[in-house]
């Protein structure tokens, strides 16, 4: 499995809803259960987020490659579970 790293902020319903598709899916797949996903909101740890390129959140990378960025749907979150398990 590869690791994912999730950028949010506390603030924005995109991440929350990602967030809460990222658990169903997980319920749904328990063979995602061991994914290892770092979640770092960007306004309390930006010395991080200031080494990734992206302009908006929710932002997914799998192992060090930006697969997504902004808005989500179930779908696209669960294609990235995929990307990360293989």
């Amino acid at each position: 499995m590869k690791p994912v790293i999730m950028f949010v902020t506390e603030w924005c319903p995109y991440c929350k809803k990602a967030l809460g598709w990222m658990e169903n899916i997980k319920k749904q797949n328990p063979e995602y259960a061991d994914i290892e996903i770092k979640i770092i909101d960007e306004e309390l740890e930006p010395d991080i987020a200031k080494q990734y390129t992206y302009y908006y959140v929710p932002t997914y990378y799998v192992d060090g490659i930006k697969v997504h960025e902004g808005v989500t749907s179930k779908n696209i979150v669960n294609n990235i579970f995929e990307k990360a398990f293989k």
